[in-house]
């Protein structure tokens, strides 16, 4: 049963991961066929993340009141809805709803997956666990290019979506059949004013970011969104403050190792939330790849992936955490930099190598984060934390994608041309100085942090670094 529950739970992290990779490798083709561009469609993007942002600080306490297991369910259910919505899209309006009710259905599956495997996981086994869930959701990258690529070149772009059906009932027979009941743990009430408070200020930050850079609407409509999404976020912690169950308890930010976790994440996810976004479309606007070899391209990244899950136990046994994210954090900013050398010459083989290193890394960096995070969290306060780092990954995410495209459309404005290749290079060597900084609060983590979890025992005569 260690495995099985891990296994099952990914099928939710194998969906959303290769939904996001799909329709990054098909945003071209979508776009022509809805009658928009393809950089507009970031509205769907960024619809899709303030579904997450929204409606993920209420999932634990949904778990909480009416069961984990059957939320997830729901969960997954809602998702293949808006898959199949989706598909029967037709403008950019129907798309970018769809995509929000994907991710009311999204909102609920991740978070859920990982509050459901901390709290059934021994913490000393909980990096094996991590590496369980993440190794098969990490095929959705690594198939999803090629997959889209080939379907949306050869058929249509709707079956990238309709393929998430079977997967999705697959998941759903699967928890009812081996995922453990949890049970009832509380019925707190739901608090409303912090679940409308929080709700405002995360969409209006993400949305608000998204629409800055439009050409549609004029800037300052986004620069006021995003200041009115802050002022609510402000009057939220107002609130929470007052109450003994707020919807998202900050006080778990005075645990030193969650906080330096959180805050080195957003700033890494910042910088490698804008690669999915700005590396397919490079390929095919910037170098004229089709969908298909795009996907043939990109898929590499999530091989190193993968590859890197099978020794991540027994290299943080050996070496630890603080020097495990600070190395790896510092190698996926330099291979995300190396992106942004790329041309339309660029040898195929070189692009691999390069794709390669740069998952290898970066998801050596997340699950050494992800198993560090809960190191030293308190047991109650596991479900408030995981929400609370979910709606951080989401913001950063956003943030990344909306950076992106906003470099991209000032740079080709500087030039007075079309988006092109010099401006997807400029990006990625924008997004990777950003990643770079992500190793600045991780020199404040304890030389032994996370040591119940790694198993590593830092020897005290060695200088720290």
């Amino acid at each position: 049963m260690k495995r099985i529950t891990p296994l099952i739970l990914a099928v939710a992290l194998f969906m959303e991961l290769m939904d996001s990779t799909v329709i990054a490798t098909s945003l071209p083709a979508i776009a022509a066929d809805i009658g928009t561009e393809p950089v507009a469609l970031k509205l769907a993007l960024t619809a899709y993340l303030v579904a997450l942002a929204i409606f993920i600080p209420v999932s634990g306490w949904m778990a909480d009141r009416y069961g984990a297991r059957n939320i997830f369910r729901w969960a997954i259910f809602v998702f293949v809805l808006g898959s199949i919505a989706c598909a029967f899209s037709d403008s950019l309006l129907t798309f970018v709803l769809s995509r929000f009710l994907q991710g009311m259905g999204g909102s609920m599956m991740t978070p859920l997956a990982r509050l459901i495997l901390v709290r059934t996981t021994p913490r000393s086994e909980l990096i094996n666990a991590w590496a369980w869930l993440t190794i098969p959701a990490l095929i959705g990258p690594l198939a999803g290019p090629p997959i889209g690529g080939f379907l949306t070149t050869y058929l249509s772009w709707h079956w990238i979506f309709l393929i998430n059906v079977p997967i999705g009932l697959a998941g759903i027979l699967l928890a009812s059949r081996f995922l453990p009941v949890t049970g009832f743990r509380d019925h707190r009430r739901l608090d409303t004013l912090g679940f409308v408070l929080s709700g405002l200020s995360f969409a209006c930050v993400i949305f608000g970011l998204s629409v800055v850079s439009m050409p549609a609407l004029p800037p300052i409509f986004g620069i006021l969104l995003t200041l009115s999404g802050f002022v609510f976020g402000a009057a939220y912690v107002f609130d929470a403050r007052r109450k003994p169950n707020p919807l998202l308890n900050l006080e778990i930010f005075r645990e030193p190792i969650f906080r330096l976790a959180i805050i080195s994440g957003v700033i890494f996810r910042i910088g490698l939330g804008a690669v999915p976004f700005l590396l397919p479309l490079m390929l095919q606007l910037g170098f004229g790849y089709t969908p298909f070899e795009s996907g043939a391209i990109t898929f590499i990244g999530a091989a190193g992936a993968i590859l890197i899950k099978f020794g991540v136990s027994w290299i943080l046994h050996r070496v630890g955490f603080r020097r495990i994210l600070i190395g790896s954090s510092f190698m996926a900013a330099l291979f995300i930099g190396f992106l942004g050398f790329f041309t339309a010459q660029t040898s195929v083989l070189v692009m691999l190598l390069v794709i390669f290193f740069s998952g290898y890394f970066r998801s050596l960096f997340f699950t050494s984060l992800n198993s560090l995070t809960f190191s030293e969290t308190k047991t109650e306060d596991i479900g408030p934390a995981n929400a609370i780092l979910a709606v951080s990954q989401q913001l950063s995410t956003a943030l990344g994608v909306a950076l992106a495209a906003t470099i991209l459309e000032v740079s080709a404005a500087a030039r007075g041309s079309e988006v092109g290749a010099t401006d997807f290079r400029l990006a990625l060597f924008g997004i990777a100085v950003i990643c770079a900084f992500a190793v600045v609060p991780l020199f404040y983590l304890r030389p032994n942090a996370g040591s119940e979890v790694s198993g590593h025992r830092p020897n005290p005569t060695l200088p720290i670094g």
